[in-house]
């Protein structure tokens, strides 16, 4: 059996990790009965890419893109700069082949470049997901998930996601077990959910003017009582005004901001601490354990102590 060709293109600004990521994942792939299941092939339009603190020497061009089955475009550091119309061209000739192609983190910006996401829903790195629905709004960008699997087009977001992306190609390749391996290999978890949030620190929104001092009292109580009533009072504004102008200078509602505030709280806490899920749940203003659960899965996506054993290790006591 032929290796399945993938081509990992190495664009001008190159995310090295995102490139290395496909290459360690699928070069290293073993299946049983298959001497080489996959055959790695990193390519450019020139052959020396600036990849930050050292130049990546490539050996094959874009022809490469020609005999591929998966093309992966790693993230660049320079998402909003132009791309060369012959890398656009190429993707697009790739596309019209239903060639597999898929993103990591900001090169998510490349296909969306190509038109090759619109219409379809994508993700990319938190931090640059505004800026990506902004520049392409016919892409629907949700920057709460890992990936996304269109089937023909895949995108993830940054660094650890990429992993996850490529772990879970290869699963849908040769299954669970062959997954597991390459993932033992990579000492990583085996492929969370596509659909588990990326762990962005949740700040809650500010205020640059009349709120900022309620916001600041808000984030020192939150144990407290914070219904809408109470803030107007500490406000010394209708319940009414106070909706009006929380929007207006945050962006959001006085509920949506005081659940940020408390599951960022809870980050912390789970993060730097041992304490028990009820004594976060406290601490964080949740009424018990069994809230901070739910309501933390529903914005991280996963839940408390599985997200205090990735960020502090198995060694954290449970709750």
């Amino acid at each position: 059996m032929r290796p399945h060709v993938v081509a990992v293109l190495a664009l001008p600004r190159v995310v090295a990790s995102d490139l290395a990521t496909p290459c360690e994942v699928f070069g290293h792939a073993e299946v049983p009965g298959c001497r080489q299941p996959y055959e790695v092939r990193v390519c450019g339009e020139g052959r020396r890419v600036d990849a930050g603190a050292f130049d990546v020497s490539v050996r094959w061009d874009l022809s490469a893109l020609v005999k591929a089955q998966t093309v992966l475009v790693p993230g660049i550091r320079a998402p909003i700069s132009p791309i060369s119309p012959a890398v656009l061209a190429a993707l697009r000739a790739a596309a019209r082949r239903r060639v597999r192609i898929a993103s990591i983190c900001t090169g998510a910006f490349v296909l969306a470049q190509a038109g090759l996401l619109d219409g379809l829903r994508a993700t990319t790195h938190w931090i640059a997901a505004r800026l990506l629905a902004e520049q392409f709004p016919a892409v629907t960008v949700d920057p709460n998930v890992l990936f996304v699997d269109n089937g023909q087009i895949l995108t993830s977001a940054g660094a650890a996601a990429g992993l996850d992306l490529c772990l879970h190609m290869l699963r849908n390749d040769h299954g669970a077990a062959v997954a597991a391996r390459a993932s033992r290999l990579a000492v990583a978890p085996l492929e969370r959910s596509g659909g588990q949030a990326q762990f962005i620190v949740h700040e809650p929104p500010t205020a640059t003017s009349s709120l900022a001092p309620l916001l600041e009292w808000m984030t020192a109580h939150l144990r407290e009582d914070l219904e809408l009533p109470t803030l107007a009072r500490k406000a010394r504004m209708s319940t009414r005004t106070l909706s009006r102008r929380f929007r207006e200078q945050t962006g959001t509602t006085p509920l949506k901001w005081i659940l940020t505030a408390r599951i960022a709280r809870a980050q912390q806490l789970l993060e730097s601490t041992s304490l028990s899920l009820e004594e976060i749940a406290a601490h964080a203003g949740f009424a018990a354990a069994s809230t901070l659960r739910n309501r933390f899965a529903q914005v991280m996506g996963t839940s408390p102590m599985s997200y205090r054993k990735l960020f502090r290790g198995t060694g954290a006591t449970a709750g």
